[in-house]
């Protein structure tokens, strides 16, 4: 797996009291350890799959619904469109034990945060899209917190398929909104290149002992009574609920 575009910020996750991996646009990351996937997301999408039985899953971000046809040969530049996002994740979880028949998936943001730079909102392709890939690979989206105006942060539990979400106080976040604008204007030369970068940058796992405990971050998730169900935030009673 040397040569995919793998996270690679690892930190100690105070909140959750565990290890963790921050995901980066055009990242993914699959685990069987009992670990924590942090991402967030504003007209990205990202799919947290796995499989019980096995104990294993992962979660990928990406940027575009397109097939990558247009894209360069490096994985870091194909892994900003869903279809090749979706089958590595697919594919590495695969070689791990996985087995398709038992991947639960559960999707994330496609928000409205990028209005006004294309015709066709980006969030609305994205949702759409990882809608009807998943479908089509016959893999049950058991919960789904997709499009409107917020951009969300993600925290994924891969072996127990338990997901928490958190819905940013603003509508277009500048920093979310600048950092989706500036990734999709990038050349290949220039996303790869920052994707190096934020390799170089480490986050040595901190001890509980010796961390600096910083402001808890409240994740929240709730699956309501619905075919497919949505994950909402409960703005004024603070719970976590852990889904099917």
């Amino acid at each position: 797996m040397s040569g995919l575009p793998i996270a690679s910020n690892l930190y100690f996750d105070n909140h959750f009291k565990k290890p963790g991996v921050k995901l980066l646009p055009n990242e993914f990351y699959m685990t069987s350890e009992d670990m924590v996937l942090v991402t967030v997301l504003g007209s990205c999408v990202a799919a947290c799959i796995n499989d019980r039985t096995a104990g294993i899953g992962g979660m990928n971000h990406f940027m575009l619904p397109d097939d990558g046809s247009d894209a360069s040969h490096a994985s870091s530049d194909s892994m900003r469109y869903g279809a090749y996002a979706m089958e590595v994740l697919i594919n590495e979880l695969i070689k791990r034990g996985g087995r398709r028949e038992r991947f639960e998936a559960k999707v994330f943001g496609g928000g409205a945060v990028l209005a006004g730079m294309t015709t066709i909102n980006i969030g609305d392709r994205n949702s759409e899209f990882v809608r009807r890939y998943l479908a089509l690979e016959k893999i049950r989206i058991v919960a789904e917190d997709l499009q409107g105006m917020h951009p969300r942060k993600v925290a994924f539990m891969p072996r127990s398929g338990q997901v928490m979400v958190k819905k940013l106080k603003t509508a277009h976040d500048p920093i979310v909104v600048e950092r989706e604008q500036a990734l999709v204007q990038r050349t290949p030369e220039e996303r790869a290149e920052r994707l190096a970068k934020a390799r170089a940058r480490v986050e040595l796992f901190q001890s509980n002992a010796t961390a600096a405990k910083p402001r808890a971050e409240l994740f929240t998730t709730h699956a309501s009574n619905v075919k497919r169900p949505r994950v909402e935030l409960f703005a004024s009673r603070m719970k976590t609920v852990e889904e099917a």
